[in-house]
């Protein structure tokens, strides 16, 4: 069997793995896809920017010295629910790859690792491997009267989203709304419940603190994270 290698990487605000959307395409959090040096060139990606959306297949690398099994217990289930790993969406699979469908923004051709590739909706850790990159074709990827069948039965509504006074402080207008999105989403393990206990995760340049009661999450404190 022929081995395979990151054709890119992609950029994204997510430096830890806890607060990463569950799915792509629930935020729209931007990310940059930059090419390894044997795959930086316009010919490449020639003719991509006709394309609106993409299918990105990447690695879960940060769990490949995990001995995946046959089965899996799905977050969205409460935690205690096994169910087949080919039935699920975990990243713990007998290959370690994940797939995505993201919004193609823009595309610099300008900077040193050009052309980078600017996305939307990626729920990738920072820095993953990408191994390919394949246009997203509505008239043949879409399927409206697809069923979900257990992620769609428990998916629930989304949280109301506050912020205790001060701590929007140090958010960047432009982070802003990306991050209520995620936070709405509710980044705790689905079997968490406790409105006393205080999350934390890490976000662009932020570590966000925060509680849920009922189907209210509350901001309670926000600081810098790394640079």
């Amino acid at each position: 069997m022929s081995e395979i290698k990151p054709v890119a990487r992609i950029r994204t605000k997510f430096p830890t793995k806890f607060g990463i959307p569950r799915q792509s395409g629930l935020t729209d959090t931007l990310a940059a896809i930059v090419f390894e040096p044997e795959f930086r060139s316009v010919d490449a990606i020639r003719g991509i920017e006709e394309f609106s959306h993409l299918w990105l297949i990447w690695e879960f690398s940060e769990n490949t010295k995990a001995k995946p099994g046959l089965t899996v217990r799905p977050p969205r289930l409460g935690g205690n629910t096994r169910m087949g790993v080919f039935a699920t969406r975990s990243p713990f699979r007998p290959n370690f790859l994940g797939l995505s469908c993201v919004e193609a923004v823009s595309i610099d051709f300008s900077s040193k690792d050009a052309p980078v590739i600017y996305v939307k909706g990626a729920d990738m850790l920072d820095n993953t491997p990408i191994f390919d990159i394949k246009p997203y074709l509505s008239y043949t990827d879409s399927r409206p009267d697809a069923k979900g069948g257990f992620a769609a039965e428990v998916f629930s509504d989304s949280l109301e989203v506050t912020f205790a006074e001060g701590t929007l402080g140090i958010i960047s207008d432009e982070d802003i709304p990306a991050l209520k999105e995620i936070l709405a989403e509710d980044p705790r393990p689905h079997y968490h419940c406790d409105p006393e206990r205080e999350y934390a995760f890490e976000f662009s340049r932020y570590r966000i603190f925060f509680k849920v009661k009922d189907k209210l999450l509350t901001v309670t404190k926000t600081e810098p994270f790394g640079k």
